[in-house]
């Protein structure tokens, strides 16, 4: 029999990892998940040889004819790294999204129309970290690549997401161009200038544009309120774009709300503002806020607010 010992790398070290967590001295023997798999002793041997040679199982206290193994200090941060991805809900938000929009490529490849998005759970795309991604996550996964154009579908009062979809040939475009990354699709995709005119801000923040212009007035003496006033609205309006994990969200959104109190409170204390500024600036450079709208907005805010962080 044929051993796909790359499928089975990651699979062996956790299950090492698991049973000797309580003891990271401990060698285990890896017979029975050998035994799980269908693996006959040398085939044990190899893949164990196959994981050592990765650098994340030692095998040096293994015993003749009994496979054992622990991890090494390699093998622990792997783990821990792979425990950390598995429980961010941003990472997971985006293989879902990534692992729909590409087995509903394979689906209309093999000429299947409409499929049940549940079929996802079948295959192997839906792990993630070694986990299976779930149904609910697959869902709003699906609400959001159909509100990206990528997929269509057919949905129910009931269902959360489409249970019915096929992809369009804008996804089509992002599985073969850009490995179904849609924030790289669209990032390719955007195109044109916007002048970004936050001072008079009324209307809604374009979130998808390659080029701003922003025109912003500042008091040379220090922090100017009403600015301020603006930019936390400004900030606000901004949030559901950005596309924030939802305690982000509810922070970004509660910084501005602060941050707007403060300065119309008619004696705003600047240090405060600044302390809420840096806050926001920081939720804004990070990784968790989604496209070019994030930068832009933390430029802003060093600007409204001087004394910050650069952007």
């Amino acid at each position: 029999m044929a051993i796909d010992h790359a499928a089975l790398h990651e699979p062996l070290v956790e299950w090492v990892f698991d049973q000797t967590a309580a003891a990271t001295t401990e060698y285990v023997t890896i017979t029975p998940f050998a035994q799980l798999h269908g693996l006959d002793e040398p085939q044990s041997f190899r893949l164990l040889e196959a994981c050592t040679e990765w650098g994340l199982l030692s095998d040096r206290f293994a015993t003749l004819g009994d496979p054992a193994a622990n991890l090494t200090p390699r093998g622990h941060q792997w783990m821990r790294e792979r425990q950390r991805r598995r429980n961010d809900f941003r990472l997971r938000s985006t293989a879902a999204r990534t692992s729909l929009l590409t087995w509903l490529w394979e689906q209309k490849a093999s000429g299947i129309s409409l499929p049940h998005v549940d079929g996802v759970l079948q295959s192997s795309l839906s792990l993630f970290e070694g986990q299976r991604l779930t149904l609910g996550e697959f869902g709003r996964a699906g609400t959001y690549l159909e509100s990206k154009g990528l997929i269509k579908g057919i949905s129910s009062w009931q269902s959360e997401g489409p249970i019915r979809a096929e992809i369009t040939a804008e996804g089509q475009d992002c599985v073969e161009h850009f490995d179904a990354d849609v924030s790289a699709y669209e990032r390719q995709n955007d195109s044109g200038s916007t002048t970004f005119n936050i001072t008079e801000n009324t209307g809604n923040i374009a979130a998808n544009s390659r080029a701003f212009t922003m025109n912003a007035t500042t008091n040379k003496n220090g922090i100017d309120a009403e600015a301020v006033v603006v930019l936390a609205r400004a900030l606000r309006q901004a949030a559901p774009s950005l596309e924030l994990p939802e305690d982000d969200a509810l922070e970004f959104t509660q910084l501005a709300t602060r941050l707007e109190n403060e300065a119309a409170s008619g004696n705003p204390d600047p240090s405060r503002l600044q302390r809420w500024g840096g806050s926001i600036i920081g939720i804004l450079n990070s990784p968790v806020a989604s496209g070019a709208l994030g930068s832009v907005l933390a430029a802003y805010t060093g600007m409204v607010l001087p004394g910050l962080p650069p952007a």
